[in-house]
């Protein structure tokens, strides 16, 4: 299965490794990691609550708790359009600071996500979206003004290395340890693939411009995820223009 998935057979993907999916990203010795490092960068005060944080494709809630572990007073809602891995997230223990809701990226507002909120926080999502620029557009009207979109997600920077560092830890690691897990392999090979099809960082980093965001940055993982795994944050313009 290396052809796209749509949002259907995708979300049914995600609900039948829900149950193994911790283990197998757990493999990856840099993942939390990355997420923490990744989550810190929403630029939120580190002190006070009433902060509200959009965690968008929160899977099993290992970017929710990334965000509580930058802002522990922070009040998160998660949101993710497997139930399945939502189950998971809902299974661990959290403050009552946070909340989960099943909703896909492109129909937030007919789930009841309301904003504003100080940030949103994308792990892994963008490039699972058939129509990344709506997603965008949406989430910039959900953020307040002032507020920062970080996304983290596996986005190459181009160079042949990297291309050829992914395919070989997807076919030499993450496509067997999913069939080991799972029995089954076809959305690690549509996960894949739809890294090799989509943005590079800098075309990521432009999307974002287009899409009304200012002072665009990114930044790369370290390890092997070097040029491989980004995180790259855009700001919504305060009120009257200014950044």
């Amino acid at each position: 299965m290396n052809r796209a998935l749509d949002a259907d057979e995708l979300q049914s993907e995600f609900d039948a490794h829900a149950r193994r999916y911790d283990l197998l990203v757990g493999a990856n010795l840099g993942y939390h990691r990355d997420l923490r490092r990744a989550a810190a960068r929403l630029g939120l005060r580190e002190q006070g609550g009433g902060q509200r944080v959009l965690d968008l494709g929160c899977g099993t809630g290992a970017s929710t708790a990334a965000i509580l572990a930058a802002y522990p007073l922070a009040t998160v809602v998660g949101a993710d359009a497997s139930g399945g891995m939502l189950a998971a997230a809902r299974g661990k223990p959290w403050p009552g600071s946070v909340t989960f809701v099943q909703a896909r990226a492109e129909r937030l507002a007919a789930a009841g996500v309301r904003g504003p909120f100080d940030a949103i926080f994308a792990g892994y999502l963008l490039r699972n979206v058939a129509d990344p620029d709506a997603v965008l557009a949406d989430l910039r009207t959900l953020l307040r003004p002032g507020g920062h979109l970080v996304l983290h997600d596996y986005t190459l920077d181009g160079r042949p290395l990297s291309r050829a560092v992914w395919t070989a830890v997807c076919w030499g690691v993450i496509i067997p340890a999913g069939l080991l897990a799972t029995g089954r392999t076809g959305l690690y090979r549509y996960l894949w693939r739809s890294v090799l099809d989509f943005d590079r960082v800098g075309a990521l980093r432009e999307r974002l411009r287009d899409n009304g965001f200012t002072e665009v940055r990114a930044g790369s993982a370290g390890g092997w995820q070097r040029g491989v795994t980004h995180t790259v944050r855009g700001r919504r313009q305060l009120d009257g223009g200014t950044a």
